[in-house]
């Protein structure tokens, strides 16, 4: 790689662990707060409340794209970790639940994954793309397990204004990171009025598109039981819970790297990717088969990590190969908008299985998902590793 190019993807993961950050540090501790704030009583408008996010992200991360695909990247992420400082600003200085959800509202409004990760394919070449991808991906593993252990700590100091304070702090930093560290990207060539078509139309695309939705769903969809699996199989505490997410993501880290080598410098990225489909379905009948004690569950979670990291790497970079130039942010808007319904499928999924049929239906329909995502990705072409000239050293 570069030092232009160790320099965007180090800048830009910088950006998405920021905004990360922000949200994560929300999930553990906002339930418990709620019963706090008049409406909070509502279980109702609290799901509401954490999953607002995810719904406006959804609705907004194809706008996202293609505008930075016309007016260009930067310009588009600023703008949305504007409105992202705006919505935690809001949620700060929140009265009641009903104002703390327009503010996640707001905040999930600036949906740049898109324009992000848009950028990242810009500033890199397609032999370096998918390190670039692990490195953002790596970040938002680490902050997620950072999170889990701070959060509670700073809800004890700062209170629950204080970390929404600090959420907008933290975007106001990326800003600067946005404005003053990433590199200059090259000229976006201008979309065509057809590119959006073609992109639905491109059965490659989609297939990928499927994977990320699937992805995204068994990620939320296992922590419906896993919570509850580590306290009753498990016998952890709530509190200790950390103890066995941290390890784990530290340790997928570890084997996800030779994963991304082997990717990137033999060109075996379609080999990998399916690899890593077959270990998450491989997890999941894991839970269903053994989940009776704590080393069990640890060692399913750390294997779903290590497939999880791989994916989130090696998707983005394989879409960024083979979208039309044209309409690379386009086409990874599509990509995101997938993955946040698929998390708020797998919620809902989850829960309607849990419910029902219990941890094991839980299991055994990731599971089947799982199988359906490789069977369509086993007949997937590799992608073309194209002659791309080495980006300015800025």
């Amino acid at each position: 790689m570069t030092p232009a190019e160790r320099r965007a993807g180090i800048s830009l993961a910088s950006i998405f662990a920021l905004r990360m950050l922000g949200l994560f540090l929300i999930l553990p501790v906002f339930a418990v707060h709620a019963h706090t704030v008049p409406g909070g009583d509502n279980l109702t408008l609290v799901g509401l409340a954490i999953g607002a996010y995810g719904a406006t992200q959804a609705c907004l991360q194809i706008a996202f794209g293609a505008a930075s695909d016309r007016f260009g990247r930067k310009p588009v992420i600023l703008f949305g970790l504007l409105l992202f400082v705006i919505g935690s600003a809001v949620a700060a200085t929140a009265g009641d639940i009903y104002v703390i959800i327009a503010g996640r509202v707001l905040q999930g409004a600036g949906a740049i994954s898109a324009a992000v990760t848009a950028l990242a394919a810009d500033l890199t070449r397609d032999q370096h793309r998918t390190k670039v991808m692990a490195m953002i991906g790596s970040s938002i593993g680490l902050v997620f397990a950072g999170s889990m252990v701070a959060a509670p700590l700073l809800y004890s100091v700062i209170g629950m204004s204080g970390i929404f304070w600090l959420t907008a702090a933290l975007a106001l930093v990326a800003m600067a990171v946005v404005v003053w560290v990433v590199p200059e990207a090259p000229p976006v060539p201008r979309a065509n009025a057809g590119s959006f078509a073609d992109i639905l139309r491109d059965a490659q695309l989609m297939r990928l598109n499927f994977g990320v939705f699937a992805l995204h769903l068994i990620q939320t969809t296992m922590w419906v039981m896993v919570p509850a699996a580590l306290v009753k199989s498990g016998g952890l505490a709530l509190v200790d819970h950390w103890k066995v997410y941290l390890p784990a993501v530290l340790l997928s880290f570890v084997a996800m790297v030779p994963a991304v080598i082997v990717a990137e410098r033999h060109n075996r990225l379609k080999q990998v990717f399916n690899g890593a489909v077959l270990l998450l379905a491989v997890v999941q009948f894991g839970l269903y088969l053994w989940n009776d004690s704590l080393f069990a569950i640890a060692l399913w979670l750390t294997l779903f990590f290590v497939a999880f990291n791989i994916l989130e790497a090696t998707q983005p970079s394989w879409i960024s190969r083979i979208a039309p130039p044209a309409a690379k942010g386009t086409a990874l808007g599509v990509y995101n908008t997938l993955q946040s319904i698929g998390l708020f499928v797998g919620g809902l999924l989850g829960g309607w299985l849990g419910q029902r049929f219990g941890t094991a239906g839980v299991s055994l329909a990731c599971g089947a998902l799982a199988l359906v995502w490789l069977t369509l990705s086993s007949t997937m072409n590799p992608p073309p590793v194209r002659a791309v000239a080495a980006p300015a050293r800025s």
